[in-house]
């Protein structure tokens, strides 16, 4: 190699490049808005599928709205004659005597009437004996095993753990009435106040077959309720072959005392229990806001808590039990709401509607006020409710309701049911009538209706 070689590394420049040092600060503060931003993105995600989930849902899977429950009004009462043509079972079929003179159109012999002494002379020759009071009470007894298949037992369960982690479970027990079937479910009606604090409610049939139920709605006036029982959950036959519908009556009939009774549920205190009797009054009445409900004393000896309901001897469900209202000295027998007043409210409660509410306590107006004092017929105020709709629209007490928007109301029936139709916060314009110094003045007020809870 010649010496003048030369020097190859002089001839180029050496560079030697430098990383920027890392901002470790600058890093984690990126590193937690990326975070921050990605923890609101889904809560706000989480937010807007929670809120539109059942707007989707319900566009998606529509529900299907359950077929209303409607119990017919009774547009006017019945007179004895027409309720016994229409109720008296079929008479037994006698054989005709025939009388010595034919009959002028058939030339056959005829039926004569019986006299007043023949009708005498046959009562005396009646003879009844044991045998015949055994025959009368078995019939009874069977009738009441068939009118058992409208009721049920409802058993509203509880359940708490103590200090030490075990699990105590308490059961109270109220008697239902089988109601409606709206093809999907199947309604019962009950007295809803042992069972105020259940966690689940089961149903016992007249079989002794069980399943679970759910509340519909609850009555705040009355602490009855209706709770419901998919068809779906019932064994193929069951309704045609196991349980009956109770078919509502009257309770509005001018001859209702002294009419035999029988009391199902628990009457005596005890499940699956019954009671004999007759109506003994039915000028009772149970007073709250907004409504009136006619009460059927009986002169069953009975449980101060019983509940259940009365049937007649037709078949027909005539009155609803409660203890809360019992005349003083006669706790112990049983007293009934009338089945008239309550055909609206089990309706409401069957539809899971919640009750209107304007809030006054009212009456009628008789034909004796109104033809000796000149007071007008409508629904008369005998108080109201204080800070209720009512009140805070300037209703006073004496005012006489005589229309609500276009229903005339002559009777406080025609208030509760122009009441009944109502739903809580609609505005509703209210006729009534003061007294003024030369007669009534006429007012209009426009009230929104609150809820009953």
């Amino acid at each position: 190699m010649s010496e003048k070689e030369p020097n190859v590394q002089s001839d180029f420049m050496i560079e030697k490049i430098k990383e920027r040092p890392v901002n470790k600060g600058k890093l984690v503060k990126r590193m937690l808005l990326t975070a921050a931003m990605a923890v609101i993105f889904g809560l706000v995600a989480c937010f807007t599928f929670l809120a539109l989930e059942p707007v989707l849902n319900g566009i998606m899977n529509p529900a299907e709205e359950l077929p209303k429950v409607y119990f017919p009004e009774e547009t006017e009462e019945m007179t004895p004659e027409e309720m016994l043509l229409e109720s008296t079972p079929a008479p037994v079929e006698v054989t005709p005597i025939a009388t010595t003179e034919p009959d002028d159109q058939t030339g056959e012999g005829s039926e004569p009437a019986l006299s007043e002494e023949d009708v005498q002379r046959i009562l005396t020759e009646l003879q009844l004996n044991v045998g015949n009071y055994r025959q009368m009470y078995a019939a009874l007894s069977d009738y009441t095993k068939s009118l058992q298949k409208c009721m049920v037992t409802i058993t509203g369960i509880t359940s708490r753990i103590d200090w030490f982690d075990d699990v105590n479970e308490s059961a109270n027990k109220s008697a239902g009435v089988i109601i409606y079937n709206n093809t999907k479910e199947l309604l019962i009606l009950t007295d809803f106040t042992p069972l105020e604090r259940a966690q689940r409610l089961n149903v016992t049939f007249c079989n002794g077959a069980e399943t679970t139920a759910e509340l519909k709605r609850k009555d705040p006036s009355t602490h009855l309720a209706v709770v419901s029982i998919p068809i779906e959950v019932l064994p193929e036959g069951f309704l045609e072959e196991t349980i009956s519908i109770a078919r509502p009556g009257s309770s509005n009939q001018s001859n209702l005392i002294g009419t035999p009774v029988i009391a199902l549920g628990s009457p005596m205190g005890t499940m699956n229990s019954a009671g004999y009797g007759v109506i003994t009054a039915t000028t009772g009445q149970a007073s709250d806001a907004d409504a009136n409900y006619k009460l059927l004393q009986t002169d069953i000896n009975g449980s101060p808590l019983a509940s259940g309901v009365l049937f007649n001897l037709y078949g027909q469900l005539i009155g609803v039990i409660t203890n809360e209202h019992s005349a003083i000295g006669m706790e112990n027998l049983i007293t009934a709401y009338g089945i008239t007043d309550m055909k609206k409210r089990m309706e409401k409660l069957s539809n899971d509607q919640p009750f209107a509410y304007l809030g006054i306590y009212g009456t009628s107006v008789n034909v004796s006020i109104h033809e000796e004092l000149n007071v007008p017929y409508g629904a008369y105020v005998k108080d109201v409710v204080f800070d209720s709709p009512a009140m805070r629209a300037g209703i006073l007490q004496g005012d006489l309701i005589v229309q609500i928007d276009e229903t005339e109301i002559s009777t406080f029936s025609d208030y509760m049911a122009a009441i009944y139709k109502k739903n809580p916060e609609e505005t509703i314009r209210v006729t009534i009538l003061r007294q003024a110094m030369n007669g009534y003045k006429e007012m209009n007020m426009n009230i929104v209706l609150g809820e009953r809870k």
